[in-house]
């Protein structure tokens, strides 16, 4: 049920997970605005994904440049020398991991969100279904969360959806809120750039189709 005249400000990719998020956020909150941060990754279109995605939705967009997050630690997706890990090492994390990104990103968030009077801010990441990432887990955004409500002396409130949801759960919830053709077809997740199924190498296709798989056989069951 939806707070009277709530806003949220939802942060947005334009892959999978973010774009559920934004049509979550949609359901429950009464404003819903869209921001788009770019550090420097593999490919630049799906900044013009998320653009569209919250057009289609009518909701503002808003892209922000933190290049420099991308040139703090190496990484697979801003050094594009690097071949992307298949796998996750047993001994550390992959190399797609950037390092502080979801800390700065909840950072600019919330000062751009302070900004639009808005105090609620929605974020894709996902503990039961992920590849591996510190910054990923529950008690981290519990902390951060904190940790920002006490360095702006306000009370800032982080949303994730889909922190318990397996990615065959996270399709389901697409298909519940109306959007399931939209994060098919039209969403980037692929770290190689490519569309809709992506090129099926790389962990966020395998992630991602993995859980299409799983979804459709829940539901050719119940058919």
């Amino acid at each position: 049920m939806k707070n009277n005249q709530s806003s949220a400000l939802v942060l947005h990719s334009g892959g999978q997970d973010s774009t559920t998020c934004l049509f979550w956020a949609l359901k429950n909150f009464d404003s819903v605005r869209t921001l788009c941060i770019t550090y420097g990754q593999r490919h630049g279109r799906e900044v013009e994904v998320a653009r569209q995605i919250a057009g289609s939705a009518c909701v503002p967009f808003q892209e922000l440049d933190a290049t420099v997050i991308g040139l703090l630690a190496d990484n697979s997706l801003t050094n594009f020398k690097m071949e992307v890990d298949r796998e996750k090492p047993l001994d550390s994390y992959p190399n797609t991991f950037v390092l502080g990104r979801n800390l700065f990103f909840l950072t600019f968030a919330t000062v751009i969100a302070y900004s639009h009077g808005i105090r609620d801010i929605v974020t894709g990441v996902s503990q039961a279904d992920y590849s591996g990432y510190p910054d990923c887990r529950d008690t981290f955004i519990r902390s951060a969360n904190v940790t920002l409500n006490l360095a702006m002396d306000e009370q800032f409130i982080i949303h994730t959806p889909l922190m318990w949801l397996s990615k065959a759960e996270v399709w389901a919830l697409a298909d519940e809120l109306g959007v399931f053709e939209l994060v098919r077809y039209n969403t980037l997740t692929c770290y190689n750039g490519i569309m809709a199924d992506g090129c099926g190498e790389c962990p966020a296709c395998k992630l991602r189709n993995d859980g299409l798989k799983e979804f459709l056989a829940t539901m050719n069951k119940r058919i």
